[in-house]
């Protein structure tokens, strides 16, 4: 089937590019000595997460537990939960711990003791890593206040409780205005993960993990001392905002939304059957300012954008593209592919995606672990 066939708005995912962008990532964690586990939120496929895993990948992360349930089905053995979980879902835990290995953190003294009171209830042991906070300021112990070695060592302690290390999120990477301010903050990241790991081995925590994730820090992180695992998500991908960001280029994005003109009500507009259901509302992020909720690409088989097109208006069904200089021949019925802002998002929006190689439809991929978030 050509992709010219298929009902609009779908998804397209890039077999090629999907896998030249899991070998580039883990043949880059493989030459620095670090263990790669992929965020698996960005794709929701067990099978996708096979492929990361046969090419080297040491795990998995999950966004949620209900992620975790579906990757623990398809038989997936190392998940790992970078997310607070309450001890309130201990039932869900200990199935999971029936299935796979699972780890998740843990940044509250009393969500640490409440885990650790489940587990040796259950007569169980379950993997923690301390969450911290490196500038994102979500999640996370301050590693700068007086008793976070002193929290650490706490977890450590604790029965039930194996604890493997440090976690943390570069998430305010996203905000970087240029790559000097990105490589700085993976470098801030890991200064501040090892400085804690070496309070906390001086009053008796021996260091085991430090894992961080990022893709648009992942490059730089790399580098840095003392990290053992990376868990960056988006890089299978990749979408509009990573390209602003540096960690891509257009012919890296693997994802794109085919879709259809509906409309052109004037010559400088042009109505898309592809709105927020499809493309989200996620602004995109970059060094640069980038308006607009995706990129239109200069036709089916090229990945530099349309820079006469911009989308500047999503309701739930229709996209509202404007024309902002030069001609465009675009009539009803036409196709068009855009990068989103944010392909993690896409993800969660649709069913299936469409992988293609070149105008081929090689096959349907489901996304099974679409909408769970609980």
């Amino acid at each position: 089937m050509d992709l010219t066939e298929l009902r609009t708005p779908c998804v397209l995912v890039d077999h090629p590019r999907v896998e030249r962008n899991i070998e580039r990532m883990q043949a880059a964690a493989d030459a620095h000595g670090r263990r790669l586990r992929p965020h698996v939120k960005t794709h929701k496929s067990p099978e996708l997460a096979r492929v990361q895993l046969g090419r080297g990948a040491t795990g998995i992360c999950c966004a949620k537990l209900g992620e975790a349930e579906v990757f623990a089905d398809a038989g997936v053995a190392d998940i790992r939960l970078p997310y607070p979980l309450h001890p309130v879902n201990a039932d869900r835990v200990l199935k999971l711990l029936d299935r796979t290995h699972l780890s998740f953190i843990v940044d509250h003294p009393d969500v640490a003791r409440g885990w650790s009171e489940a587990m040796t209830r259950a007569g169980r042991v379950v993997d923690v890593l301390v969450k911290v906070d490196v500038g994102f300021h979500r999640c996370g112990i301050d590693p700068r206040a007086a008793g976070a070695a002193e929290f650490v060592a706490g977890v450590a302690a604790l029965p039930g409780l194996r604890l493997r290390g440090l976690l943390s999120h570069a998430g305010h990477g996203y905000a970087a205005g240029s790559e000097a301010e990105a490589e700085a903050i993976a470098r801030a990241e890991a200064e501040l993960l090892n400085t804690l790991a070496d309070q906390a081995e001086a009053i008796g925590v021996p260091r085991e993990e430090i894992s961080v994730g990022a893709t648009p820090t992942a490059r730089f992180s790399l580098q840095q001392r003392g990290i053992t695992e990376l868990r960056p998500g988006n890089y299978i991908y990749f979408d509009r905002t990573q390209v602003g960001l540096g960690s891509a280029a257009w012919d890296e994005c693997a994802l794109t939304v085919l879709a259809r003109v509906v409309s052109r009500p004037a010559v400088d507009r042009v109505i898309l059957d592809s709105g927020s259901k499809t493309l989200t509302n996620d602004l995109a992020r970059g060094f640069v300012n980038q308006p607009g909720y995706g990129v239109v690409l200069d036709g089916l088989d090229v990945s530099a954008p349309d820079d006469n097109l911009l989308i500047e208006r999503l309701s739930e069904e229709h996209a509202n593209v404007r024309v902002t200089g030069g001609t465009c021949a675009l009539k009803p019925g036409d196709l068009v592919r855009i990068v989103p802002n944010h392909s993690c998002v896409v993800s969660n929006l649709v069913d299936a995606v469409w992988l293609v190689n070149g105008h081929e439809v090689v096959d349907c991929l489901e996304i099974v672990a679409r909408g769970r978030i609980t």
